[in-house]
């Protein structure tokens, strides 16, 4: 299979080590002339979301993708969902036949286990969006050291389907990929963005808990609304959900 040509307009920044790869998106962001990623072949200090440690174990694959958004905060941040469906096009396209499905808010699954993550962090200035940063982790060569008894258990590439990735490869696939996604984002909006991740769901129409900081929310997957926002038909009603980590 023939490799994607990288993105014009898209910068690329590699490393053969670092701290995070958002960090190191975050510290240069400002110097960036346009979108840039930010990848490195190690991992040292990789985080998730909550601040929860990401495991990075070797031939693994962590990048950024820094933006400046011209847009409000909460328009920018649909932009996990952008960044999910790219790396589900770059994973399908690489190992075809795959069991991929997404993960409300943005997690790429592979048979139900999680093969990918996804970060967004940003920095404001005057009270607006400055930069955003998109962080990516996935799984392609080992298996991380489970987290959480109730999470998804980690899965990689490799063991789930056979298939050998090296991390540059992904981030050509990826990027290019992301290019066509973001494009549609902003020539479109965000109706075909959702519509393509609500086809590639993971549980939709089944029941999935919704865990915040303050509660569990339990109701069927409805969908995901025009904001982004997780909606399950619960016994009390319907529930729209901006932010938790879901249950299976």
């Amino acid at each position: 299979m023939k490799d994607p040509v990288w993105p014009v307009g898209y910068g690329r920044h590699m490393l053969p080590e670092v701290d995070s790869t958002n960090a190191e998106g975050m510290r240069l962001a400002s110097e960036l002339a346009g979108p840039t990623w930010i990848f490195a072949a190690r991992q040292i200090a990789g985080r998730g979301r909550r601040g929860r440690v990401w495991g990075d174990p070797e031939g693994n694959f962590a990048a950024s993708l820094v933006l400046r958004p011209a847009e409000p905060p909460e328009r920018a941040a649909l932009r996990s969902f952008v960044a999910s469906l790219a790396l589900y096009d770059a994973l399908s396209a690489l190992a075809p036949g795959a069991d991929l499905a997404l993960k409300w808010p943005n997690d790429v699954l592979l048979s139900e286990g999680k093969l990918a993550g996804i970060l967004l962090e940003g920095s404001s200035s005057a009270g607006r969006l400055a930069h955003l940063v998109i962080g990516i982790g996935v799984n392609l060569a080992g298996v991380p050291v489970p987290g959480e008894a109730r999470a998804v258990p980690p899965v990689s590439l490799l063991s789930g389907t056979g298939v050998q990735v090296t991390p540059e490869r992904l981030l050509d696939h990826l990027a290019a990929a992301y290019g066509r996604r973001e494009a549609v984002f902003v020539r479109d909006g965000f109706a075909p963005i959702r519509a393509d991740w609500l086809a590639r769901a993971a549980r939709l129409g089944q029941i999935v808990t919704a865990r915040t900081m303050r509660e569990e929310t339990t109701g069927r997957f409805e969908t995901v609304d025009e904001d982004g926002n997780l909606v399950l038909s619960t016994a009390g009603g319907r529930r729209a959900i901006p932010a938790a980590d879901v249950f299976f």
